[in-house]
C-alpha cells in the first residue's frame, strides 16, 4: 500500500474527499495513490499539508513521519 493511501485511510478519508479538500483531480489523485503518475511539486505540498507530514516522508525519501520545524529564518519571512 503507498504511503498516500495508508495516510488516506488513517484520516478516513475517501479519494473525493481529498481532491475536495486540496484542489487536486480525484482522477490524478487515484494515479499517485496508484503510482501510475508522479505528483507534482504542488501536489506534494498541499497532500503533506492535508495529511501532516513531510513531503519527503509521502514520497519515501525518509521514514520520518513528522515534518522537520522550520528554521528561525524561515520563520522570518
Amino acid at each position: 500500500m503507498s504511503r498516500y493511501k495508508e495516510l488516506r485511510k488513517r484520516k478516513r478519508l475517501t479519494q473525493i474527499q481529498v481532491s475536495m479538500k486540496t484542489g487536486i483531480d480525484q482522477s490524478d489523485y487515484s494515479k499517485i495513490e496508484r503510482g501510475v503518475k508522479e505528483p507534482t511539486l504542488w501536489h506534494c505540498r498541499e497532500l503533506a499539508k492535508l495529511f501532516g507530514t513531510s513531503m519527503d516522508y509521502l514520497n519515501g525519501l525518509t521514514d520520518e513521519e513528522k515534518p522537520y520545524p522550520r528554521s528561525k529564518e524561515e520563520r522570518s519571512i
